[in-house]
């Protein structure tokens, strides 16, 4: 594999913050990582890929955002099947509800979610929130 691929969608900012701490934790765990925005990659770039993270924010009704990334990703539910995938996002309201329909379309489209669940950071990251995204970017680069 020669690179991680962590591709999201942002519109204030804050899953992109929580995309380069988790491309900072994969290189810091020896690999090399490539920071995407959805409209600069296709699914089909990811077809044969073993190992990416897939981001985006709670949006309306804590749903993907509709334009862009949600069609991204029903795409890539069609080729998911043994790929092994990390999903996060920020969000504002709520309790999480998009992130679960999120893991659960992925389990169901037969991907293993690594480090078992999306991960979710309330607002702007903290330094917590950004600890856990490199821990989740190691956990990435060892999958």
């Amino acid at each position: 594999m020669s690179k991680i691929n962590i591709v999201f969608w942002t519109q204030g900012g804050n899953t992109q913050m929580m995309a380069e701490a988790i491309a900072d934790g994969v290189r810091e765990a020896g690999k090399e990582a490539e920071v995407v925005f959805v409209s600069s990659i296709t699914p089909d770039a990811l077809k044969d890929e073993p190992v990416f993270a897939l981001g985006c924010p709670a949006m309306g009704a804590e749903v993907l955002e509709e334009a862009e990334m949600e069609p991204f990703v029903a795409e890539v539910e069609g080729f998911a099947s043994g790929k092994k995938i990390a999903l996060f996002g920020s969000y504002g309201w709520g309790d999480g509800e998009w992130m679960r329909d999120w893991e659960a379309r992925m389990q169901s489209a037969g991907a293993e979610l690594v480090g078992g669940a999306g991960l979710m950071c309330h607002e702007t990251p903290d330094a917590e929130g950004l600890e856990e995204c490199r821990e989740l970017g190691r956990q990435l680069a060892n999958a």
